[in-house]
């Protein structure tokens, strides 16, 4: 297990509730309901939230990468991610499919690009080896 040796950023949240609760960041910026998945719940769900900070951390760091080859990302780059939930033997699960966007780019560095990001995000370094995970450039 790797140990942080500085701390850049911390995350604070209160959850009620469960999936069909509420969460609240102790700066007030997030606060949001949350609804089990496939529910007419008014909430957002854990899924889609780890779909949407994973992009996130992976665009940052394909731009990182980008910066390093000495490339901007194109304007439009996007990452739609799909994070299941589901069960094998009873337990629960997830699995994940990110489909990277770099238009205008060739392949081939598109693909260098998503390769790197995927070393280094930290959400894709947390669940390397956990999860299955399919990168994709499209």
């Amino acid at each position: 297990m790797t140990q942080l040796e500085k701390v850049l950023y911390t995350g604070k949240t209160h959850t009620t509730g469960g999936r069909d609760g509420a969460s609240h960041s102790d700066d007030g910026r997030l606060d949001i309901a949350l609804s089990v998945p496939g529910s007419k719940g008014a909430g957002t769900n854990p899924e889609q939230l780890l779909a949407a900070g994973w992009s996130a951390c992976f665009i940052g760091a394909m731009g990182h990468a980008a910066a390093k080859l000495k490339i901007v990302l194109p304007a439009g780059t996007a990452v739609d991610t799909e994070v299941d939930l589901g069960t094998t033997g009873g337990a629960y699960f997830l699995q994940a499919r990110l489909n990277v966007n770099l238009p205008g780019l060739d392949h081939e560095v598109a693909q260098s690009l998503a390769d790197a990001a995927h070393q280094t995000c930290p959400y894709s370094k947390a669940t390397r080896g956990n999860i299955d995970v399919v990168i994709k450039v499209v």
